[in-house]
């Protein structure tokens, strides 16, 4: 995360499942990476017990300022990465750790940061 001003911030995470990396980014259901481009977040939104437990506790809602096929994107918690059939996502960004799930969220909010930008 690049925030001016302040020291640059990496968080481990994940797009997409792992054998669909090089499947079309901008149809949906592909379970392709995020499309490159520039996305607006949306506010940090706590998930509920009605809220797939895989998608973890919090939920940054992003919106591609680009033409696509994609939609219903975000930032989400992905506990399985690296450990089973599930890791990866559906093509939203997936942080690893559950800690820096929190740290980005608090980022987010107090640096009032509401721009994404992908790159290949």
């Amino acid at each position: 995360m690049e925030t001016p001003g302040q020291p640059v911030q990496h968080f481990d995470a994940v797009s997409g499942r792992a054998h669909r990396q090089n499947a079309d980014r901008h149809r949906s259901g592909t379970r392709a990476p995020l499309p490159a481009g520039r996305y607006v977040l949306g506010p940090v939104e706590p998930l509920g017990p009605a809220d797939p437990r895989e998608l973890g506790p919090i939920w940054i809602g992003i919106e591609p300022q680009f033409p696509t096929g994609r939609g219903h994107l975000g930032i989400h918690l992905d506990p399985s990465a690296n450990r089973n059939a599930n890791s990866g996502t559906l093509g939203c960004v997936g942080l690893i750790r559950w800690d820096d799930m929190q740290t980005l969220a608090g980022l987010v909010q107090r640096r009032n940061v509401r721009t994404l930008v992908v790159s290949e």
